[in-house]
Order: C-alpha cells, then structure tokens, then sequence
C-alpha cells in the first residue's frame, strides 16, 4: 500500500465552510483512472482533482472527476486548484499557471487575493428545447416568471440557461423530476442554471444563480465556474461592450459564494474570464494499491 495526499478547499469563497467543497490530490502520477474514480466517489464531493507533475514550470497536467465520471472541465477545480497551487508556493504568482485537463489549456493569472482563468474555448450557443412554458412547469413556477426563451451555452460544459424574472421566483422554485425527464434529459444537456438580475452598471452587473443537475439525482451546485462561464458567454454575445459581472450562487443551500466573470473589451471574442477566491479547509490521505 502507498499513500496520496490531498488537500479539502472551499472555492469561490473567502471564508470556510461555505462556497464550493473541492479535494485536489497532488503527486497523482502513477494513479489509474479507474483508482481516481475510486478515491472521487468514496469523497462525494462534486468534484475531485488530480494533478500530475508539471511538465515545465507552471504547466501541470489536470484531470477532474464527479462521483461517478471524468469530466473535460470544470471552474471551482480550475480556481481551486490554482489557489492550492499558489497558497502551497508551488507556483510563481507574478507568472501565468496553465492547467491541463481534457478540454485544453487553461491559462491561470492571479491578482490579488484572486485567480482567474480564460476558458479554453469559445462560448458555443444554440437552441434549447425547452420554451418558456415548459421552463416554467418544470420549474414550478408562472410563464410570465421565465424571461425570453432558455438557450443552451458551452465553454466546455453545457448548460440549459434559463432567466428568471425576480430573486423570490429564483428561491421559490420546485422542480418537477417527471417535466425533467420528459424535457431535459432527452436534449444528453442534464444541468440547469438560472440566474436573475440584480443590479446593474456601467462597470459591473450583479446577478444571483442557482444550478441543478441530475447525476446520481436532481442535486444543487452551491458555486459552477463552467455554468458562470456559458452564461458570461451567452450574455457577452448579446452586446459589444466589455461584460463584468459578478454571480452569486449558493445562498439558498447556506454556502454562499461569488464568481467573479469577465468577456469582450480585450477579451477575444466569445472567451470568458472566470475567477475567485478560495480557502484551504483541511489535509488527509488515502491509502491505495500499489
């Protein structure tokens, strides 16, 4: 038997205990997938990192897991990670950190107390097969509290984008497992991500979000980077000024958190800033096969 290091962080927060819960082992050359699928079930988290040794300096290869799949990216890893990384003084804040997983480069700038990464691809934005009726059946609500039609948006990981007409609409919803399965998981897109907005100015706009998926479940995300990101996309392509926004998410599960996004200006078009903070929680190890 061997022994792996990882580390508990809370993402998207300055605070412990609330944001998003992430375990990134480091060191995990050597570890097979099916190990890593293991370890990311037997934890339970939402998601689960595992970092090989950079191949240069600040280039470390990454890879992501749910409970139950790999996933080709992911936000609170990206911004977890990269925190991880620079609170343990494995990187050169003053230098770009690029992390590797599955989508692509992800290229990691830190400033101040927060680090933020530009998406590895372009937001890609098509049709979703809900309406705004259906949208609201499903998610227990009146037609008039859905705004506009739902789209379908991914920088890497997609998601039903759907607007809501107010904060209590927003908190009030129940989702109704029979609509889903007749709606949503038809479309192979299972992750919904409402949003509302609340304030609004020349320099930033501020919304409120919640996102829900069915993995193992209908289960709520407290803090989604990949989800902030096909939004910022989404809206970013709507208009031709720079877009600042910040998200958040995770209040009604009583982890707030806050997603820090950016896209246009000098942003290339349909990439999206996306960054946070995060805190270091806790410290273990697991035991497995050699």
């Amino acid at each position: 038997m061997k022994t792996t290091e990882y580390y508990l962080l809370d993402v998207f927060t300055d605070q412990p205990f609330s944001g998003n819960q992430l375990a990134v082992f480091l060191n995990a050359d050597g570890l097979p997938a099916a190990t890593m699928q293991s370890i990311a079930h037997e934890l339970n988290l939402a998601e689960t990192v595992f970092l090989s040794a950079p191949i240069e300096p600040n280039h470390y290869p990454m890879r992501i897991f749910t409970p139950t799949s790999e996933l080709p990216f992911a936000g609170h890893p990206t911004v977890g990670t990269a925190q991880l990384l620079a609170k343990l003084g494995l990187v050169n804040r003053e230098q770009t950190l690029v992390l590797h997983p599955p989508v692509g480069e992800l290229p990691i700038r830190y400033s101040g107390e927060k680090a933020a990464f530009t998406t590895a691809r372009p937001a890609s934005i098509t049709p979703s097969p809900l309406d705004q009726k259906a949208a609201a059946a499903l998610l227990g609500l009146q037609s008039h509290q859905v705004i506009d039609k739902p789209v379908i948006s991914s920088c890497g990981l997609a998601f039903h984008l759907i607007q809501l007409s107010d904060p209590a609409a927003l908190k009030n919803i129940q989702i109704s497992a029979a609509i889903w399965a007749d709606t949503v998981a038809p479309s192979g897109i299972e992750q919904i991500y409402l949003y509302v907005t609340e304030t609004s100015d020349s320099s930033e706009t501020t919304l409120r979000s919640r996102m829900f998926s069915r993995e193992h479940g209908l289960c709520e995300d407290p803090a989604t980077g990949s989800a902030a990101a096909a939004l910022t996309g989404y809206l970013a392509s709507t208009q031709t000024s720079p877009l600042c926004l910040q998200i958040h998410q995770g209040v009604e599960m009583g982890r707030p958190s806050v997603i820090y996004t950016a896209a246009n200006g000098d942003i290339k078009p349909g990439f999206v800033h996306v960054g946070g903070n995060a805190v270091i929680v806790g410290k273990g190890e697991f035991y497995v096969e050699q």
